[in-house]
């Protein structure tokens, strides 16, 4: 197991929130993506929605447009939990000497 937690949904912002916020439509959905400003699992629910392709409502303070436009520029990424959780720091092409 990684350093992932398990129960992340645990420590939610959104946890006692109405679902219908969460699920809103396009013109609530501003308030939804409020809910997720400072969260502490931000991160969490934004992998959960990405590795499993979640197609409907707020997650980590994405749309499921903002989640579809992400997943179409960077199609390579297998695991987003391993980008953004596992391994976070910002990996750069080993310079070269001359």
């Amino acid at each position: 197991m990684t350093n992932a937690r398990v129960h992340w949904h645990e420590d939610a912002a959104c946890r006692s929130a109405d679902p219908e916020e969460l699920f809103a439509d396009s013109a609530q959905q501003n308030r939804a993506k409020a809910i997720c400003t400072g969260c502490p699992v931000r991160t969490e629910c934004l992998v959960e929605a990405l590795d499993n392709q979640i197609k409907w409502g707020v997650w980590g303070g994405m749309t499921e447009r903002e989640r579809r436009t992400l997943l179409r520029r960077k199609p390579h990424v297998l695991s987003w939990r391993r980008l953004l959780i596992d391994d976070p720091a910002p990996q750069s092409a080993p310079r070269a000497r001359g």
